[in-house]
């Protein structure tokens, strides 16, 4: 870097040589030698030459011996920063590399010239002299330079006496620059004697880690350091900080690839000065993190026994490539700091082991209290505390025969059988209290003992089984107990959502709102009541679950959460059953003088997924599906057709028992674009009901055959028929209507006698 000063103007010798020259040079030596610092006897020879050969300013370079490049620390006018530059640019590298002294009088004509310290420092060069500055013998250790001529043009006079000035002066610039470098190696050695101090103090390995790669960047100058430790399980290099990565993470890669794992092979450092021109340079990370690597200096960290157990990487010296100096260097930090990273990694690894066994004691679900050999409560679990309904300051610490007294005296009694018999106590299904509640438990009492087998301790391991018993008896509610049983001892998993084949029943009070308009509030309580009650049951003989009630419609489930052979005739049993209890509900509600209740049954088979739906605060077993949507449609269209239950061709294939059921249209259903069969059953209906039912029936088949066949007058005329032998048979007179209608709008005929539904 240039040094550049604005001097005042002195008296320049007159003479290239005799007394007043070396008057001249002798008074430049004592000025010089006078000075302590290298920067300060730079700045008085650059102001001294300036002012000498009349210049506006002065720059002295001096050669870095570790980069090789030309640098310039003092800072003549406004201007104060140091200037690097390599050996071979501008006219100061040019001088340096040819040994010539030269007088430029346009300094932007000349294409040797470099502009871009122009730039830097805001001064314009229109002219100026250089030349090497040499020892006396003739090594030279840097160049010097003045610039823009005050009057006139520079001569070679000029150039000589500059030449003379930095000859007489190079000898003190030498030592100078020697006692720099000493003190620099001293400060160095300070400096690292301190952080391999500091490092060694620390014990966690994240922190000791950030601490390390703190030290190298800063040691070495450099950009960013990563230190990678081996993980002997995985074989692979890892480490947990990347100094200049910003945020931490976990980086990890196998300890044969790239850089680091070459080092680590072969226990050898590696110095890159050009990163992308060495083929086993992997330049994708830099394409991740969109850092540029230019250089890499690499080397293993050994232990005291020999062994690599790490790689120390350092990315891109500011100032050039790394040099063997920085090389030794940090070879001789990681030798340092190799005992406090095992011993680091050694403390993270245990801490990692304590963490987990914390973590699985955390997350069980089950209770875990610890007591010592005095019977003094050490540890207690979260699950634990929950189940106390206490905190943790109120366990821990506490004698076990203290915390565990009156109702629950009786689990000190297991632990003291536990210390005497050194085995293993269970007590299943048992009850305690805490926080004036009880509990229900299944209780383990285990001894605690070294891997020598020595004594140190018991462990009370408690599940609450209250909520299981309480869901048994919320389920029984919804199921038969028996069912119930079943599903709890299948655990969780068939909870957590499952597809399946399944039957779904939808039922329907009609006409409801009339109802609840007639009997008031409470009245209409009442009747669900009785009414759910009868249903429920029908539901539950069957061995289905009740699904929901949703408002005066019932929702049941037949084949999950548990499957059986036979769900499909399940289900329809249990409408048929439901509509016999409903008759007999109307017969003792009609003899009290109360209104009759009417509803709709529609089923259906298909794949529907069942399982916990719902927020965490609040969740229900139930089933969804197009397999629920259709059941519900056919309840519905009970309505169109005056059926009392509609069962789907899914559910009809299916059916292993023998039922009165007839078909009774092909539909599309809203929200469908195929067909489905429907069926009605029939078997619930009494004479009275449904009189002449066989002959009804076969006159209905033989009417829907000609109906689908067009033929609308003999269609007409089957469904009259059944009319005649049951007058209130309601889908008989849908049908004449609808041959009437087809008679003066004949379908397409492609049709199929297919109707599709335009209501839910």
């Amino acid at each position: 870097m240039a040094t550049h000063k604005r001097t005042a103007r002195k008296k320049s010798p007159r003479a290239a040589s005799g007394d007043g020259m070396a008057e001249f040079l002798l008074d430049l030596s004592h000025q010089v030698a006078a000075l302590q610092t290298l920067d300060e006897r730079l700045e008085k020879l650059v102001e001294i030459a300036s002012g000498a050969v009349n210049a506006e300013r002065g720059s002295l370079f001096l050669r870095d011996g570790l980069t090789g490049e030309l640098y310039s620390r003092v800072a003549l006018g406004n201007y104060r920063r140091e200037i690097r530059v390599v050996n071979d640019k501008g006219i100061a590298g040019w001088v340096f590399n040819s040994g010539k002294g030269i007088i430029v009088h346009d300094a932007y004509a000349d294409e040797r010239f470099d502009r871009s310290v122009d730039e830097k420092t805001g001064f314009q060069t229109k002219s100026l002299l250089c030349t090497p500055v040499r020892t006396f013998r003739g090594e030279i250790i840097g160049v010097a330079q003045a610039l823009n001529k005050r009057r006139g043009r520079f001569t070679k006079r000029d150039l000589s006496l500059l030449d003379a000035m930095t000859t007489q002066a190079s000898v003190f610039l030498q030592s100078a620059m020697i006692l720099e470098r000493m003190e620099r190696a001293r400060e160095q050695e300070a400096e690292f004697l301190r952080v391999v101090s500091e490092v060694s103090s620390e014990i966690q390995l994240g922190p000791l880690l950030q601490k390390i790669m703190d030290a190298v960047t800063k040691m070495l100058n450099s950009e960013r350091s990563t230190l990678f430790l081996n993980d002997e399980k995985s074989d692979e290099l890892y480490t947990e900080i990347g100094q200049g990565l910003g945020a931490t993470r976990e980086i990890r890669f196998p300890n044969k690839l790239g850089i680091a794992g070459a080092v680590f092979q072969s226990g050898t450092s590696i110095n890159i000065p050009y990163a992308y021109a060495d083929l086993r340079f992997n330049p994708s990370f830099d394409k991740q993190t969109g850092f540029f690597t230019r250089s890499i200096l690499s080397v293993p960290v050994v232990n005291k026994d020999g062994k690599t157990i790490g790689v120390t990487q350092v990315l891109n010296r500011r100032g050039g490539p790394f040099t063997d100096e920085d090389e030794a260097r940090l070879k001789a930090f990681t030798a340092q700091i190799s005992i406090g990273l095992e011993n680091a990694k050694l403390f993270d690894d245990v801490q990692n082991s304590k963490n987990y066994i914390e973590s699985v004691l955390e997350s069980m679900t089950n209770g875990v209290v610890t007591l010592d050999e005095d019977g003094k409560i050490v540890t207690c679990n979260v699950a634990g505390l929950r189940i106390f309904r206490c905190h943790v300051s109120e366990v821990v610490g506490q004698l076990a025969g203290e915390f565990f007294s009156g109702p629950n005296q009786w689990l000190m009694e297991r632990v003291q059988h536990v210390e005497t018999d050194h085995g293993a106590d269970v007590t299943v299904d048992a009850e305690m209290e805490f926080g004036g509640e009880k509990v229900s438990v299944n209780l383990t009492v285990m001894p605690l003992v070294s891997t020598r087998d020595t004594k140190l301790g018991t462990m009370i391991l408690i599940e609450d089984i209250s909520n299981e018993k309480r869901v048994k008896s919320t389920m029984s509610r919804y199921m038969d107990p028996s069912l119930a049983d079943r599903l709890l001892a299948s655990g969780e998993e068939i909870l957590g959502g499952q597809s399946s084949v399944a039957t779904v029943l939808f039922s329907d009070i009609r006409r409801f709102t009339t109802v609840t308009e007639e009997l008031g509030p409470q009245g209409t309580v009442q009747l669900l009541n009785e009414y759910f009650t009868l249903m429920v049951d029908c539901i539950q003989k069957e061995g289905g679950m009740l699904d929901k009630f949703i408002g005066d419609a019932i929702m049941a489930v037949f084949g999950t959460p548990l499957p059986h052979d036979d769900d499909e005739d399940r289900a329809v049993r249990a409408g048929i059953a439901m509509l016999r209890a409903l008759a007999a509900f109307n017969d003792q509600r009609k003899a009290h003088g109360k209104k009759q209740i009417e509803m709709g049954i529609g089923v259906n088979t298909d794949e529907i997924v069942s399982g916990n739906i719902g927020s965490p605060k609040r969740m229900d077993y139930t089933v969804i599906g197009d397999g629920v949507n259709l059941a519900s449609r056919l309840e519905s269209a009970c309505k169109q057709y005056g059926t009392w239950m509609l069962i789907s061709d899914n559910t009809y294939s299916k059916l292993r028992g023998i039922y009165q059921i007839r078909e009774i249209d092909l539909v599309i259903v809203k929200g469908k674009t195929r067909p489905v069969s429907i069926y009605e059953v029939l078997d619930f209906h009494s004479e009275a009901s449904f009189p002449s039912r066989m002959e009804v029936l076969n006159h209905f088949k033989a009417g829907l055959e000609r109906y689908r066949a067009s033929k609308w007058a003999a269609a007409i005329r089957s469904f009259q028929q059944a009319l005649a032998l049951h007058a209130e048979d309601q889908i008989s007179k849908l049908y004449v209507e609808r041959c009437k209608h087809y008679q003066k709008n004949p379908p397409p005929k492609d049709w199929g006698g297919v109707w599709t539904m335009t209501s839910k």
